[in-house]
């Protein structure tokens, strides 16, 4: 909803709140383990699966992939809904949200190979090493069983390559939409 908010609505403060998010993604996000964990630690998620979902759902990649998918969308469509009589909740679930499948599909491929790859995170967050995701076990794998190695390796690819595959004509076109200036 962030998003759509700053691809279409018209607000005070619009332009100087979305580069904050610009320089949010210019960050490492090494500097928002403590915040993220702290947060975390208040809602009660630290040592689950949660844990390591929650910070990805609110990055600020998505909200700017969104935001540049959704400037592609036509006012049109936006304008045409209000003159129907759509309040903005029923625009953006009936119109923006199904014109939005491309963006959305990108989005969650890579954060998917984002969050697959996690390694300072999982440790942070978790505390049972039963929890912890196939990344943190991978680094673990001993220089001289190359064989263990090297199929441990494949064995880790294959959720990504998949997931890739799947969605190959979604993550293109949702990369391709968001590149395009109007």
């Amino acid at each position: 909803m962030a998003a759509f908010a700053f691809a279409k609505l018209r607000f005070r403060g619009r332009d100087t709140l979305f580069f904050i998010y610009i320089v949010l993604m210019l960050m490492p996000f090494q500097v928002t383990l403590v915040p993220n964990y702290l947060t975390l630690d208040r809602l009660g998620l630290i040592d689950s699966y949660l844990s390591l979902v929650f910070p990805g759902v609110f990055s600020a990649f998505g909200v700017f992939l969104l935001r540049q998918f959704m400037m592609f969308i036509p006012n049109e469509c936006i304008e045409a809904a209000k003159v129907d009589g759509c309040s903005l909740v029923h625009i953006f679930f009936k119109i923006i949200l199904p014109m939005s499948k491309g963006g959305i599909a990108s989005l969650a491929i890579l954060s998917f190979i984002d969050n697959w790859n996690m390694v300072e995170q999982p440790l942070i967050f978790l505390k049972d090493a039963n929890k912890y995701p196939l990344s943190i076990y991978l680094s673990r794998v001993n220089g001289g069983e190359l064989g263990i190695a090297f199929a441990a390796g494949i064995i880790y690819m294959l959720p990504m390559l998949f997931m890739f595959l799947y969605g190959e004509n979604y993550l293109v076109e949702g990369i391709s939409h968001s590149a395009i200036k109007r």
